[in-house]
């Protein structure tokens, strides 16, 4: 039977789907475990997401992953996505970072378990907990799967609870910026070094209050750029955030949204276009971006741009 440290994992579920006089009848499904209760568990497949009874569980174990990336690109990527979403607080535990900022974003706010954190375990976790409790903050950590699964396990013993899982999705520019195509019946994408405040505003809608920790992150990288598209009237429709990082000069694509009286009209497209334009004028030749694996929408309109899964990551929480 599965446990709390195979979430994040790719598994097979055979269900009981009926009973006839003369057998029983199964289907099975295939896919990444992204949660487990005491009554249900939840499977994210090529399909869609789907939740099981346990009652109904006849069989189910962990199985490789379809496509398992190199350690050391899911290291890289991970490194290259805290130097894009920087927090003005951080330190080091060996090749752990630890980070701050006032509790705006889960990403700027947790330790990175990347690399050896030059302890045990145990006392990596215990580290990482004095800090952020010296800090003010809970306790959080950012485990990439199935890198980080020894983290989770460890964690799983102590009692920490898991937020929704991530998907870390990937794609090569050219051939993005092939796929969409250019959109001469929109306004046009207009690029900013700083974010105006009507900018500002229309992310906080969806981020909440933005603290000024927010603006240190979102100004932070050296090559930054944000993102617009205005209706005739200079009303904001759609805005995004690109930031070039290193290691491997790697586009990450946040803060995507659209006004809700201008969706479905192709704008998100039209945008993450234009960043990737731009983009590869600074010597980007690929694109990231994060995103919960429980929304549906963007996952979907993603997997239509040609973004595609590299690796997931789990946020843990220290118990209260």
């Amino acid at each position: 039977m599965l446990r709390r440290q195979d979430v994040g994992h790719r598994v097979v579920v055979r269900r009981i789907v009926g009973v006839t006089p003369d057998r029983t009848l199964y289907t099975d499904a295939l896919g990444e475990l992204v949660d487990l209760t005491d009554t249900d568990l939840t499977i994210a497949t090529d399909k869609g997401t789907v939740k099981v009874p346990l009652r109904e569980v006849h069989r189910a174990k962990r199985v490789p992953p379809a496509r398992r990336p190199p350690a050391r690109d899911v290291i890289d990527l991970e490194l290259a996505a805290n130097a894009a979403w920087p927090a003005p607080v951080q330190a080091r535990l060996g090749s752990w970072i630890l980070r701050a900022a006032g509790n705006w974003t889960g990403r700027a706010n947790s330790a990175l378990a990347v690399g050896d954190p030059d302890r045990t375990l145990e006392a990596a976790i215990d580290a990482v907990t004095e800090w952020y409790t010296a800090h003010g903050q809970r306790p959080l950590i950012n485990a990439p799967m199935p890198l980080a699964a020894p983290v989770n396990a460890a964690l799983d013993a102590r009692g920490w609870t898991a937020r929704p899982l991530t998907l870390v999705q990937t794609a090569l520019l050219t051939p993005l910026i092939s796929r969409l195509e250019a959109r001469t019946d929109l306004p046009p994408v207009e690029l900013a070094d700083t974010p105006g405040d009507d900018w500002y505003a229309m992310v906080a809608e969806h981020k909440g209050t933005l603290p000024a920790a927010a603006a240190h992150i979102l100004t932070g990288p050296d090559e930054v750029v944000f993102a617009q598209v205005r209706d005739g009237d200079g009303e904001l429709m759609a805005v995004a955030r690109g930031a070039v990082t290193d290691p491997g000069r790697r586009l990450g694509v946040s803060l995507l949204q659209t006004a809700p009286a201008a969706r479905r009209r192709g704008l998100a497209q039209h945008v993450v276009r234009g960043l990737a334009q731009w983009a590869t004028q600074h010597n980007a030749t690929r694109a990231y971006l994060q995103v919960e694996e429980r929304n549906t929408a963007a996952v979907t309109l993603y997997g239509r741009i040609g973004f595609t899964t590299h690796h997931t990551y789990l946020t843990r929480e220290a118990p209260l």
